[in-house]
């Protein structure tokens, strides 16, 4: 019998060997055009075998060329960045939760969104997901520098603003709970390359308890939950499994030792990612990116616990013949 791609991800999330490591490869939008030029095939992603697929709640409206607002009203500038883009205006000048109206999430169109994951993708292993979902939200309405000196000016409101972000995530979880989705993801970068943006002490003090709130809303669900940071965060890594987390993402081996950090957590975490897109996918040979892929899939990948992956989506610095490669040794396991 044929497993599927959701049933080998579902093997390889309660920790068992698969018969093969379960694989996701996502691309830019300039470096899936770059590819898909160079294979003269528009339709190459399609042909990936990618094991998972998901949608995250909201949406964006190009307001002019190159500038999209999301549903908080933060506008993006797309210049550069065309998949995400850099904020062009913060919207909470000053320390105060009364100058911003917040709004209500589009649930009608979330509910398309999450039934068209269940009818289109039976096969796969499907997550609902909040981006931006409780720190990164609140720095982009009020910008990094001034909310990391509120959390100690101003924290009443701090916890004023996260209260009002959760209160809008709950609503979105209570929605998405409800659908046949395997899996509920948060994004969330707390992490840089030396540690954690904002300290331990002040992650602990301002975002466990309400990331802990809402990890608890999908694991009575029955769904698994999966936790999206960039950066050296390992240090919560104890802090993530006790609140309930069963999958991390983005698994830097540039800033942490993943062969140790597979040992020290893998009986109770399941990892996603690992292939570095800073110091491997756009530096070395087509050859060693599909020797360092089998290395992580013969050492991470062992017992299961394991999807082999780029550590965020593949940019556009990255050759196509190196994405060729990646995807020619998850293929060929």
């Amino acid at each position: 019998m044929t497993i599927t791609p959701r049933e080998r991800v579902l093997v390889a999330l309660a920790h068992r060997q698969p018969d093969v490591t379960p694989w996701q490869i996502d691309l830019t939008i300039d470096a899936h055009n770059q590819t898909a030029a160079y294979l003269g095939d528009p339709d190459f992603y399609s042909k990936l075998g990618n094991h998972l697929v998901g949608a995250e709640d909201g949406y964006f409206v190009e307001v002019r060329p190159n500038f999209w607002q999301d549903q908080f009203g933060i506008v993006w500038n797309r210049t550069i960045d065309k998949d995400i883009g850099n904020v062009h205006e913060y919207l909470i000048k000053e320390p105060d939760i009364t100058t911003y109206q917040f709004p209500e999430p589009d649930l009608e169109r979330n509910a398309k969104t999450w039934q068209g994951l269940v009818d289109d993708y039976p096969d796969r292993f499907r997550f609902g997901g909040i981006g931006f979902s409780m720190f990164e939200r609140a720095w982009t309405l009020r910008g990094m520098e001034n909310l990391l000196c509120d959390m100690v000016l101003h924290p009443r409101f701090v916890d004023d603003l996260l209260d009002k972000i959760l209160e809008f995530n709950l609503k979105v979880l209570d929605q998405v709970v409800q659908y046949d989705l395997d899996c509920i993801r948060f994004g969330d970068d707390w992490g840089q390359q030396n540690g954690l943006i904002m300290g331990p002490k002040l992650w602990r003090r301002f975002i466990k308890p309400r990331v802990a709130i809402m990890y608890q809303k999908a694991k009575d669900a029955g769904k698994y939950v999966m936790q999206h940071s960039c950066g050296a965060i390992q240090e919560l890594f104890p802090d993530l499994i006790d609140m309930g987390l069963d999958i991390f993402n983005t698994f830097q081996p540039e800033v942490m030792d993943v062969e140790f950090i597979k040992r020290e957590y893998g009986h109770h975490l399941s990892f996603y990612g690992g292939i570095s897109t800073q110091q491997v996918l756009p530096r070395v040979s087509p050859a060693e990116v599909k020797r360092i892929v089998r290395q992580m899939i013969e050492t991470i990948g062992k017992d299961g616990g394991y999807i082999v992956a780029p550590t965020h989506g593949i940019p556009r610095d990255v050759p196509p013949e190196n994405i060729v490669a990646f995807a020619e040794a998850v293929q060929n396991q």
